[in-house]
């Protein structure tokens, strides 16, 4: 991690005090794993306090750790009275269905490539590649994505690097050009950056 906020330092000098500004990078991983995918579709689109206490309520009626089978056998009902919508039920059906028809395996994910593992992923109902950049950032650890789609990402990119609008993906890549081979690492200082307040 060391190494990579030092490229980042000298080869940006608006990252650089970003860094300086926002201190130690502390990312947190979780695990490749089923449960980190399902957790992830629940989040979708909702507020972090909201999100987790429809997850705990639904991982609570499904069983932990959550599986494919423990999440079939619940009926649209139950998912509904934990207050999950009729659209993301639907997502983890189908993730769960999937991946117990052994189309989607989380074993060999670790050895694909970034494009592969998105491929891999958004075969998935309801997961698009926005999620698949997040699982290739937190669960399986790739040091260099950058999530075009995110709109914190572009949010922080245009307050620091002064654009008078939203960037698009290619404005985006060029400025992100000097950060790779760690370009995760400066995605998360660009969160970060976000939630403090500038003077």
């Amino acid at each position: 991690m060391r190494q990579a906020v030092r490229h980042l330092k000298q080869s940006d000098p608006v990252m650089r005090s970003i860094i300086e500004r926002v201190g130690p990078c502390r990312m947190e991983f979780g695990e490749p794993t089923f449960p980190a995918l399902a957790e992830s579709i629940v989040y979708q689109q909702l507020n972090g306090t909201a999100a987790m206490s429809i997850f705990n309520r639904f991982a609570e009626l499904a069983g932990k750790p959550l599986t494919p089978e423990g999440i079939l056998k619940l009926s649209d009902q139950q998912l509904r009275g934990v207050g999950l919508s009729k659209q993301k039920s639907s997502y983890l059906r189908d993730l769960s269905a999937k991946t117990q028809a052994g189309l989607l395996t989380f074993e060999q994910l670790g050895v694909l490539s970034d494009d592969d593992v998105i491929e891999h992923l958004t075969q998935v109902k309801g997961i698009g590649v926005w999620t698949a950049h997040m699982f290739l950032m937190f669960p399986l650890r790739r040091p260099d994505v950058l999530p075009t789609g995110d709109y914190g990402i572009r949010m922080a990119i245009k307050k620091h690097y002064r654009k008078r609008k939203l960037p698009d993906p290619k404005t985006m890549q060029k400025i992100a050009k000097s950060w790779a081979p760690y370009r995760s690492v400066a995605c998360w200082y660009l969160w970060q950056s976000l939630d403090m307040k500038t003077r």
